[in-house]
Order: structure tokens, then sequence, then C-alpha cells
């Protein structure tokens, strides 16, 4: 308590020191968009004129990552400026989330911002008790407080009908004169489920949709990308409307835009995996004149980076919990290209993501990899070879989404020349992979069995290893097992999957770890 009021006693000081030279923060955020889905990283079949357009006059990042590739932790990675394997119970998808975390959100609040949010914040998951929060917090989510009240008639099946724009034009209406403003703007696109065939009903051409190499090539397959091709143009509306209300507001060039997505496409092989196209993220951001407009960066920025940027363009400290660093001197460099030669390679990883995993008697356990990636490979260490990556056949590959492109390839049989594809998206993994991401964006050729590149693999290993075990990771100290007894909110679902009615994952982790998860 005593440490609460010191923070915010000084958040608050700053606040009244810096208060003539803080921007509004906006930041942008999709809900499964992939990176090669925007126009300004070179797609020709998905238009996206408002994000390019953010890119154009501010600066694009062609080496973002989202540190763990699913909703809950990714966005947890955001909020709270630490890499996903330092979040616990958060570094799982449907968390129990703990309040004992602390969201930049509200810390920019203690220092004099306006905050809110609409559409989707920090989840899915269950955040705590609402009873253990502080009271300004009973009914919001750590991506700030609620603006949810306009909603709209969707132009097709399967878009949601929050109207995020005019939600965040109420908050603007709202906004005090004299305070900064933060606002999380997040649209639940392209998010599944789709209307099977809008592309139909909106006149697309599916020869001129691009199919990635780990799919075949063929009119299903087509069709799903054109229809996710429709939802992601329909989060990039959006981020031309609120620009147009920042226009109105007179407050587009003092404010600071990121926009981004939190991981890749809802498709087998991406969304939830440790390949390129789940965790290389979009990344632009723009800020009137302190931003030059046209640049391209390649420094390796990280999603944990995001919390201690926007402390420090709001004039803070990044807190003792925050273990990012600061992406602004990127933002306010006067060149493009690699602005911190350290900043050469980031780190990622994932635990459980989705139920229907299981090892001899335990429940809903993690598929626990870890990897590196660098200009030229990506390295990745699957510590636990002998499970279903992607949830087990039984269970139906939870951790994918359903779609047309998961039941073509799921319905393949062994005998059909096609069923490689099955295996590049839900067949088991070998212990070790690595990828030349120079001539292999797909991650397809694997080359960690080449005698020649051992001596590469085993340094990639070492480097990624020493810089896990600085930073904690229980994965890489051998203490990883607990990340498969964090439990999983959706405790009901559980015993109809399974079929026991008794399963309890808060007593299991209780009587396994002699404590309540937090």
């Amino acid at each position: 308590m005593f440490r609460n009021l010191i923070t915010v006693f000084t958040l608050a000081y700053a606040a009244t020191a810096l208060a003539a030279d803080r921007p509004n923060i906006l930041f942008i955020i999709a809900d499964d968009a992939s990176r090669d889905s925007m126009g300004v990283y070179g797609s020709t079949y998905v238009k996206t004129p408002n994000f390019d357009r953010i890119a154009n006059e501010g600066v694009l990042f062609t080496n973002a990552y989202n540190c763990n590739p699913k909703c809950a932790p990714a966005r947890a990675c955001l909020l709270t400026g630490r890499y996903s394997w330092q979040l616990e119970e958060a570094c799982n998808h449907n968390p129990i989330l703990s309040s004992k975390w602390q969201f930049y959100p509200y810390l920019l609040e203690d220092s004099g911002y306006v905050v809110g949010y609409t559409g989707k914040g920090w989840g899915p998951g269950k955040w705590d008790d609402p009873s253990t929060r502080p009271s300004r917090l009973k009914n919001d989510n750590p991506a700030g407080h609620a603006w949810s009240k306009r909603t709209m008639k969707p132009p097709y099946e399967g878009i949601a009908n929050t109207d995020y724009a005019a939600n965040f034009k109420d908050f603007l209406d709202a906004q005090p004169a004299d305070q900064p403003f933060c606002f999380w703007f997040g649209t639940k696109e392209p998010h599944r489920s789709y209307g099977q065939d809008n592309w139909k009903l909106d006149g697309r051409n599916l020869k001129d949709v691009t199919v990635p190499e780990y799919y075949p090539d063929n009119e299903i397959i087509r069709g799903d990308l054109a229809d996710y091709a429709i939802e992601v143009e329909w989060y990039d509306t959006h981020i031309g409307r609120a620009l147009q209300h920042l226009e109105a507001h007179g407050q587009l060039d003092n404010t600071l835009i990121i926009a981004t997505s939190d991981h890749g496409m809802p498709f087998p092989r991406v969304k939830g995996q440790i390949y390129d196209d789940g965790f290389h993220i979009p990344m632009a951001a723009r800020w009137g004149d302190r931003i030059k407009p046209g640049r391209t960066v390649t420094d390796f920025i990280t999603f944990p980076d995001l919390a201690p940027t926007l402390m420090e363009v709001a004039g803070l400290q990044p807190i003792d919990q925050m273990t990012g660093l600061s992406f602004v001197p990127q933002l306010l460099a006067e060149t493009s290209g690699r602005i911190d030669k350290a900043r050469n390679h980031t780190l990622l990883g994932k635990e459980r993501h989705d139920i229907g995993r299981t090892d001899g008697d335990l429940l809903s356990v993690a598929y626990p990899a870890r990897a590196i990636r660098n200009d030229d490979y990506l390295y990745v260490r699957n510590f636990e070879p002998d499970r279903w990556p992607v949830g087990n056949p039984e269970y139906g590959f939870l951790n994918c989404d359903a779609s047309p492109t998961k039941s073509f390839l799921t319905e393949l049989s062994q005998s059909d020349p096609q069923f490689r594809y099955f295996e590049l998206s839900f067949g088991k993994r070998p212990l070790e992979e690595l990828y030349d991401m120079r001539n292999d964006q797909d991650c397809v050729n694997n080359l960690a069995a080449k005698p020649e590149f051992a001596d590469l693999k085993d340094a990639l290993f070492e480097q990624m290893k020493a810089e896990l075990t600085a930073q904690g990771d229980p994965r890489i100290l051998g203490n990883g097992e607990i990340f498969d007894y964090y439990p999983n909110c959706q405790i009901e679902r559980q015993q109809k999957l399974y079929r026991q009615p008794k399963f309890d994952p808060v007593k299991t982790f209780n009587e396994k770890f002699g404590t309540q998860p937090e």
C-alpha cells in the first residue's frame, strides 16, 4: 500500500512538471491480422490505405514481434511491459489474471491522463475477482475504462456490430480540454468466425489472392483468405474514421498513433504457432512533426517494449515491473534502417494456449516452445516434442480456430499427395527447428538436422538460453511444469471436454504448489 502511494505521488508530480509537453496516445490493435496483409508490407489483395497512411506519414517497423502469438498473453505483454514467461499465469491463454500486475493505462491515469478503450482490450480470460480490484476498475478492463455504447449494422455476416470509431468519438467529445488522453482502440476483426463466401457478395476475384507456401492452392483456401481480407479492411476502415475524428477535434498532430495487431491471421500454422507469420506483426506510428515521415526502421521491437515507451512519451519513468525496452529513440530518429545495432534479434515463446492437450493423466497441458529470431534465422526449441503442438486430434486440434482451411487440411487422408500440408500445420514437431529467414519466410524447410548448420544452431540456442536465464524464465530454469498447472479459467468447458466433472484446476494447482495462483 505504501509503495503504491509513493508511485501515485511520483507519477502525479511528473505529470504536473511535464503536462505542457505530453501528447495524446491512440493505440490501435487488430485481432488476428497478419503483417503481410497490410499494403505497406506488400499485400496486393488486401487494401489498407489508412494503416498505410500512418506508416507513410510516420515510421514503419519491419521487425516488430508480439513475444507470444495468442491474444491474451500477447496483450498482457503490451499492458504490463513484461516478457510472456515473466508473467506467470498470464503467459497462458484464458488465464485467471492477477490484479497484482500494473497496467500502463492506469499508471498514465494516475499521472493525469484520461484513459479509455473500445472493442477488445485484454482477453480472453478472467481478470481475478472483481471484489479484489481497486474500486475504479470493478467494471473495466486492464486496457482502460470502457466506451462501448455505439453499434452499427456491419456489411457482412461475421463482422461485429461494434462501432469502434463512434465510441472513440464519444470519448473525444467527453475529454477535458486540459488533460491528455490515452485510448486503446481494439477491433474484434479479423477474428473468426467469418460469413463463408462473403467474398462473393463483395465481388472479389480469387485470382488476386496470395496463398502461402504451407497451404495447397485451391478455391477453398483462396475463398477463406478472401473472406479474411474483407475483415482486415474493416479494421482499416475504422482506422480511417478514427483519424478523421482526431482531425475534426484538432488533435491529429499532437497524438502519438501506433497501429498494430496482436498476432497473425486465424488460420492453421499461423495464429498461436511459433512461425514467422504468427509472431511477426505489423506496426506503424505517426506523431505529427515529431516523427520524420516516410521512415522505415529495422530495429527489433517486441510487445513488452510498448509500455515503457508510452511511459517515456508521457514523461514518466517505467516502473520496476517493466522489463521491456523503450523504442522512443526509434520513433524520433532522423534516419531509416537499424537505429540501435544492439536491437538485432528478439525472443519468443509460448506455453498453454488452448485446452484439449493431455500428457498421461495431466489435462490441459502446455506446448512449451521458445525461439530466437534475428535478421537471418529463426531457431525454435520445442521442449515437449511428443505432445501435439496444436492440441490432441481427438479433441479437434483446439489451438486452431475452426475454418474452411482447417477442415480441408484435417480431412486429408495419409495417402493423399497433399497430406504434407496437414503435417505442416498439425503434425508433431522435432525438438529443434531452424529456418533461413532470408530465403524461407514461410518456414517450411527445417534446417536443424543438417550437419552444416550444427554450429549455428548451437550458438543460437546458447544465446537464447543465456538471455532467458537472465530473465528468470521458469522453463529454462527447470521449473516449467508450473505453466501446465496454472488454471485455465474455462473450468466447466474442460470438465465436459475431458468427461471429468470433478476436474478442478484451481484446487490441483493449490495442492501441487501450496498456494492459490495470484
